[in-house]
């Protein structure tokens, strides 16, 4: 998975773990995708402030994955989900509005 990727998620999960500061840079540089010096610049701060914090609260929302694996658990039952459907799917003769229930059902409980 792209770093970008695995860390907006990431942010998702965990971002009321984080401080309020930790969660508006790493906000604006990863889902506005705002530059360094455009944070900087807003915030009335230094590039390196920026980079600073925004390392500090990529390593925080890491460390809280490797300590409850809340993204892990969350693709695990994705995956599950998916290989449940396709076996379904293989089914002769399934009622269509029953599987679509129970596909309904799956995508619930991810």
């Amino acid at each position: 998975m792209e770093d970008k990727v695995k860390i907006c998620i990431l942010l998702d999960i965990y971002e009321n773990l984080l401080t309020e500061k930790q969660r508006e840079l790493l906000n604006d540089y990863y889902n506005n995708d705002l530059s360094l010096s455009e944070i900087a610049e807003n915030e009335g701060i230094t590039r390196q402030a920026v980079r600073d914090n925004l390392k500090k609260g990529e390593n925080n929302l890491l460390e809280y994955e490797s300590k409850l694996s809340l993204m892990k658990n969350m693709q695990d039952r994705e995956k599950l989900a998916s290989d449940i459907e396709k076996i379904l799917e293989k089914i002769p003769n399934i009622d269509e509005s029953q599987l679509e229930k129970i596909k309904n059902t799956l995508n619930k409980m991810i």
